[in-house]
């Protein structure tokens, strides 16, 4: 059964694990011009063929990071995080797909022993997939290695 762990921000990702194999997607979105303005959308068919692709034939399960507001986040910021939140829960949802939602607080207990660098994530996700170069080679990779660990958090309390 393949484990599909989401990090539901504008900057998140979505991590497959598959009998030790992974896959990672950054979360689909584009720049929208607004007047002078630019600001970031979600792409919602994008969203959905990621999943649909990765479904399997046995199955899959998927866990979402569920988070709330953090002190000093402005309204607008908070709007599009509840929008992509929303956005992936529909998706699976609609694919009758079963989830889970997942607190920071969890999977970091499980999975980061105590480290609390804000690059942590990516090192320990490097630590437990050696192979994740390609996806987490970045300091920008963060949302990468946050969806990763997700899955591997849902992967061990499966």
């Amino acid at each position: 059964m393949k484990i599909i762990g989401i990090d539901p921000g504008l900057t998140g990702a979505v991590a497959i694990i598959d009998d030790g194999n992974i896959i990672i997607h950054d979360t689909p979105t584009t720049e929208v011009k607004n007047g002078k303005r630019k600001k970031t959308e979600y792409l919602p068919l994008m969203m959905s063929r990621i999943i649909k692709e990765n479904i399997g034939s046995n199955g899959c399960r998927v866990y979402i990071e569920k988070v709330g507001a953090m002190p000093g986040q402005g309204v607008t910021s908070m709007f599009r995080f509840g929008m992509g939140f929303g956005l992936w829960i529909g998706i699976i949802a609609a694919l009758n797909i079963p989830y889970t939602f997942v607190t920071p607080q969890a999977w970091k207990k499980e999975l980061m022993q105590g480290m609390k660098d804000k690059d942590a994530a990516r090192i320990r996700a490097m630590e437990l997939f050696p192979n994740s170069g390609e996806y987490l080679s970045r300091k920008k990779d963060i949302g990468r290695a946050d969806a990763l660990l997700i899955a591997e958090y849902g992967r061990r309390v499966a």
